[in-house]
């Protein structure tokens, strides 16, 4: 059960922050169009859901492996070769992810510590910026899973003689 849940952890929150900010926004245009008064807080909410959806989808696309890449050197490496490269790839975007983890952290509990509070809902802003490195946490465990697929991978392939 709990295995299942972290496995589809990223989408059970996009589908329901998704499932949200839809009829949110539908609503806002209806009370513009319709009623021609819009309301003064539907846009900053759905903006930093956005926000946190952007961040929690990054997570999903690094579980996915759907980020953007580029794949001249992989397709002219030996495949033990592209298990080494990929390992070094995602030890460098561990790396970049700690660094949003630690600099997102700092700017969020500064502006805690300011208390800067958002124009319309009056919510505090650190919450919609701790999506960076609540986001960038979750990227590097899954970064940390995919080393363990690729380790796995090698052991299986090791025992199977065809690589060394």
């Amino acid at each position: 059960m709990l295995k299942k849940i972290w496995d589809n952890f990223e989408e059970y929150i996009l589908i329901a922050l998704f499932s949200f900010v839809t009829p949110l926004l539908l609503l806002q245009i209806i009370m513009r169009y319709v009623f021609k008064n819009s309301l003064s807080w539907s846009e900053e909410l759905a903006r930093y859901i956005f926000l946190w959806m952007i961040w929690i989808g990054s997570s999903y696309g690094v579980k996915k492996s759907r980020h953007i890449r580029i794949e001249i050197i992989k397709n002219k490496v030996s495949e033990q070769a592209n298990y080494i490269l990929e390992i070094v790839v995602i030890i460098i975007s561990m790396g970049f992810c700690a660094f949003l983890v630690v600099k997102g952290s700092e700017l969020v509990a500064r502006i805690f510590s300011l208390k800067q509070i958002s124009p319309a809902l009056r919510l505090p802003m650190g919450y919609p910026y701790l999506s960076v490195p609540v986001g960038a946490s979750l990227m590097i465990i899954r970064y940390i899973e995919k080393i363990i697929e690729i380790t796995n991978e090698i052991r299986k392939l090791r025992l199977e003689g065809k690589v060394k």
